[in-house]
């Protein structure tokens, strides 16, 4: 009885619970005073006497409002307080039959003060106290009969009840450290995905600014060296006409990449229509023989899909006008079955790669992201004096 506590009550009951017993005892209580009052009852010295062991049930039914908030706290004093209030209604029964209608308080009083375990032992003291008490002991029947016959199933219910809370109690606290596994695994994955999602933005915005405003002011650069060493002021007027688009399509750019939209050529136009305007714009600034051609029947592409094969023609372009001094290069969009093909050739002077499709710096790597964030491949071939090529495979859907 050490481990003894209150059974469960809900919390917005737990102020009134203490009252509404009260006051159903006592009306309980008053209701058998005024039927036993009205039959027989002894005589007046016997009668005097249930009254005051009536009104002593009474106040000891008030103990129960500031008990029962400190059954908690207090568990031997609710022990206490209940075998008194059994002991009164049981000499009140001998007293008078009718109180034994008052003694059935004690069934809500001990489900509501005990836990479910304890709650059946203070209910079978309930019916059993009672019933020995008034003449059981004297029957033709042995009182151990009587004990067994109704104690052995109360017990076996508190036993099997018992056992009961105690699988539940285990599976509840099982749960509970489940639930505060998963909330610290939930809190780790979110800090994992801001992590991520700021690498990722990161990242994003590298390519973005690498292949808007580094190749533009690299566009730019050139365009005005080529200005400087003009021959003649017509061909400075066209290097410093690159000059002002470059800047002005570098910055667009540099907004759309921003606010992570799309390439402005592509809110414009297909993919195949860009390549070719690409093509063309690359060939006037720079005076090579520069071709776009499409291969099989042209279809929609995602969004990101046609970005990235946009980016990485873009790339290829850039690196092919400022390291390989290239005269003709080739832009192919192929349309396959399951895959679309871009591929982008250049007859420059290439450059050494080590590994075959293992490119250096950081326009390489910014191509390579971006197409494997589409499930794609990308594979770049070059060696010293044999050209450079780009190859990337993009899936359909």
């Amino acid at each position: 009885m050490i481990g003894l506590r209150p059974g469960a009550v809900d919390p917005r009951a737990e102020r009134r619970a203490g009252p509404a017993g009260a006051a159903i005892g006592i009306a309980a209580l008053v209701v058998c005073t005024v039927i036993a009052g009205t039959g027989e009852h002894g005589s007046p010295a016997q009668w005097r006497t249930t009254l005051i062991l009536a009104a002593a049930s009474a106040l000891w039914l008030l103990l129960l409002i500031p008990l029962f908030p400190r059954r908690t706290r207090n568990p031997w004093l609710t022990l206490g307080f209940f075998v008194v209030l059994l002991a009164a209604a049981t000499a009140l029964g001998t007293r008078a039959d009718t109180f034994t209608a008052f003694g059935s308080v004690g069934y809500p009083i001990a489900f509501v003060l005990f836990p479910a375990r304890w709650s059946i032992f203070a209910a079978a003291a309930t019916a059993l106290v009672p019933l020995l008490a008034n003449g059981i002991w004297h029957s033709d029947t042995p009182p151990w009969v009587t004990v067994v016959s109704i104690l052995g199933p109360i017990l076996y219910a508190a036993w099997f009840v018992g056992v009961e809370n105690e699988q539940r109690r285990r599976t509840n606290a099982r749960l509970e450290a489940a639930l505060a596994e998963n909330a610290g695994l939930q809190e780790k994955l979110l800090a994992k995905a801001r992590e991520t999602g700021v690498l990722d933005e990161r990242q994003r915005m590298a390519r973005e600014i690498h292949d808007t405003v580094a190749q533009g002011l690299t566009g730019i650069v050139t365009q005005l060296q080529a200005a400087d060493q003009a021959s003649s002021e017509e061909d400075r007027r066209r290097h410093l006409g690159h000059v002002h688009a470059l800047a002005k399509g570098s910055l667009t750019e540099a907004r759309r990449a921003v606010q992570a939209l799309r390439p402005e050529s592509l809110a414009e136009s297909p993919l195949p229509t860009a390549l070719a305007d690409l093509a063309r714009q690359v060939s006037e600034r720079v005076g090579a023989d520069v071709t776009a051609g499409t291969e099989g029947t042209a279809r929609p592409l995602s969004p990101e899909a046609a970005a990235t094969l946009y980016r990485v023609a873009q790339e290829a372009l850039a690196n092919a006008e400022k390291h390989a001094v290239a005269a003709r290069i080739g832009i192919t969009l192929t349309y396959a079955d399951d895959v679309t093909i871009l591929d982008i050739r250049d007859d420059g002077r290439g450059f050494a790669t080590g590994d075959r499709g293992e490119g250096t710096g950081f326009g390489l790597e910014a191509m390579r992201q971006r197409v494997e964030q589409v499930a794609g491949t990308l594979t770049v071939e070059s060696a010293p004096g044999e050209g450079t090529s780009v190859h990337v495979q993009v899936p359909v859907g």
